[in-house]
């Protein structure tokens, strides 16, 4: 191209020397375009024409007036001269033209000869002389100087909304790639993003990252200013109590905001509804019109706190009048807390089933036990405070108090079947009828077994033969026992195991102060170091036979004691005889229950006088 303008150029001179005389230096100066487009270009390369150094200098201003210095990667206006299939030629008035590709003019499909374009010199020339030009990156540098600007100077921008991404919606702006987040979009929650989509809209450019060349764009913070006054002159005419008509804007999980016409109030969820709701959208759903009333506002902030229920009478203040202590009710189970269940009877009434009055059984269960959410219950009024608005049930005062017939259900040494409900350290607790609870002593366990917590004995849920002991009926008390179930073993071993009497058994096990020898299951005996003995005067070691003589039994403390060597010793054979008439004449001395009934005979004696 630039070929075919200087081979015009240098027609347009020829035909303007044969056909005109040659031009004054005194007319260059006053018409230099025409000097410009007459001068021979050829002849003055190939030297034809002698130019002298005046002419020359002359010239050399010209060119510096009249052409842009063109320099590497700035931006210039340029002007499309011609327009090929493939290419635009651009004219920057410099010493030549440059060529863009027309794929950088693809937003402009309507490019034609004599528009203006913004270009880039990328190269100021070429190994062929060409003028590179760039209009893509012209166009990104003026939008980034455009994008800066409006964002100095708070001007709104205008883009299209190309595409959705994660958090918001991509704009186009300036041909730049800004992020809309979701929550600039609109003041409204937005439902539907894609309905944005190839929308043109108007923007403020918020943010700026030019280490990352990120651009954040609001269209949100345009309608802000104005919502915010239309918020202000709005609020200034409302009134506590006032009822107004909104539409449901927002559901959250603590309330409800309704837009009253261009300002938003919250209706708290205990603000919905006088009956107990798990969220909010029991009550309403999104854009429903309803009425609502003003409960307080806040002129400073813009705040508004809304109610719905106070649009109706507090049920309370309608239930029924005849309504009073005693009285069964229904109702539905609203809310289990670990304490008791709350019982709706009527919309917005509720009572208070604690758990203890859910069960005659003392024991300390939760209120999952007997009831769950939802449940259709029947139960007593118990107490009922109309003015607090307090209101106590009771389940179990439907069904006959067990201790009622205790004495005859349940007498001292009858024998019934419990189940195992808790431990304690000193025994464990069973459950004979829902209700009816006692206590068995861990020494009332077993007979024989030396057990050091109940644990040991049985476990939650096992059944249990229980006799019953003791009776505290306005105590509501029971003490039984297990071991009283059966014969006392140690009866027979009184007997079997009396002192003086001969066993065989090996030994045990060796302890500090002698050894143990198992006659059987139950009965254990201790021998002392000294009684180990043999009569060749070597000691029994574990697991050695032998036969023992029993030294001492006694029945109450479980206490038996043997020895080997009072079998061939004689000395220690008197002993064993010494011991078993001190045993026997203690039997026959008064015991304490005789002695007691001579001192109250005494004492009756002493009383008469």
């Amino acid at each position: 191209m630039a070929e075919d303008k200087t081979t015009k150029e240098q027609q347009s001179v020829a035909g303007s020397e044969e056909s005109t005389p040659k031009v004054a230096p005194s007319e260059q100066q006053e018409n230099p375009k025409q000097f410009l487009e007459d001068f021979n270009w050829h002849k003055y390369e190939e030297g034809i024409d002698e130019v002298d150094d005046a002419q020359l200098e002359q010239f050399e201003k010209l060119v510096e007036e009249n052409f842009v210095d063109t320099l590497h990667n700035e931006v210039v206006d340029g002007t499309v001269v011609h327009l090929t299939d493939q290419d635009a030629i651009i004219d920057i008035n410099a010493k030549s033209e440059g060529v863009i590709s027309l794929n950088e003019f693809r937003y402009n499909p309507d490019l034609k000869v004599g528009d203006k374009v913004d270009v880039l010199i990328d190269i100021k020339e070429d190994a062929e002389g060409q003028l590179i030009l760039s209009h893509r990156k012209a166009r990104v540098i003026r939008a980034w100087e455009r994008v800066n600007k409006a964002q100095e100077d708070g001007t709104i921008v205008n883009g299209s909304v190309k595409c959705r991404t994660k958090g918001g919606m991509i704009v186009d702006v300036f041909g730049i790639e800004a992020f809309l987040p979701g929550s600039q979009i609109d003041v409204k929650p937005i439902r539907d993003y894609d309905a944005y989509v190839g929308k043109n809209m108007e923007f403020k450019v918020v943010k700026i990252n030019h280490e990352f060349k990120n651009v954040v764009v609001s269209h949100k913070a345009l309608i802000e200013a104005d919502i915010e006054e239309q918020k202000k002159e709005i609020i200034g005419q409302l009134e506590k109590g006032q009822v107004l008509e909104g539409v449901v804007k927002n559901i959250t999980s603590y309330g409800v905001f309704v837009d009253l016409g261009g300002v938003d109030g919250l209706v708290h969820i205990t603000d919905l509804s006088w009956s107990r709701i798990n969220h909010p959208n029991e009550v309403v759903e999104l854009d429903q019109k309803l009425n609502v009333v003003i409960l307080d506002f806040d002129e400073d902030k813009t705040r508004i706190q809304l109610g719905l229920k106070q649009l109706h009478k507090h049920p309370w203040d309608a239930l029924d009048e005849g309504l009073k202590v005693g009285d069964v009710v229904n109702g539905t189970v609203t809310v289990i807390a670990d304490y008791g269940a709350f019982i709706e009877v009527e919309e917005g009434v509720e009572g208070l089933i604690h758990v203890s009055e859910m069960s005659w059984s003392t024991h300390l269960r939760s209120a999952q036990d007997f009831v769950n959410v939802g449940d259709k219950i029947e139960a007593k009024i118990l107490t009922l405070d109309r003015e607090d608005r307090k209101m106590s049930l009771g389940i179990k005062q439907l069904t006959p108090d067990p201790w009622t017939d205790i004495t005859t259900k349940y007498p001292v040494g009858s024998k019934h079947v419990g189940e195992v409900r808790n431990f304690t350290n000193f025994g464990v607790f069973v459950e004979l009828e829902e209700g009816i609870d006692g206590l068995i002593y861990i020494s009332d366990l077993s007979w024989t077994k030396k057990i050091k917590h109940p644990s040991e004995f049985c476990k939650v849920g096992d059944k249990l033969d229980v006799v019953v002991l003791e009776l505290d009926v306005e105590g509501r008390k029971l003490s039984l026992g297990h071991k009283q179930t059966e014969t006392n073993p140690w009866d027979k071993y009184s007997d079997e195991f009396a002192v003086g009497t001969k066993h065989t058994a090996s030994i045990s096990e060796i302890v500090d102060k002698g050894a143990t020898v198992e006659f059987n299951e139950d009965v254990t005996a201790f021998v002392p170091q000294r009684y180990l003995e043999k009569e060749d005067g070597t000691k029994l070691v574990k697991g050695e036979a032998a036969e023992f003589l029993i030294i001492e039994f006694n029945k109450e403390f479980k206490r038996v004691v043997a020895s080997h060597t009072s079998i061939h010793k004689e000395e220690e054979a008197q002993i064993v005889k010494k011991a078993s008439k001190k045993s026997e004449d203690e039997s026959k001395k008064t015991t304490f229950g005789d002695a007691n009934a001579e001192l109250q005979a005494l004492k009756d004696k002493m009383e008469n006088k």
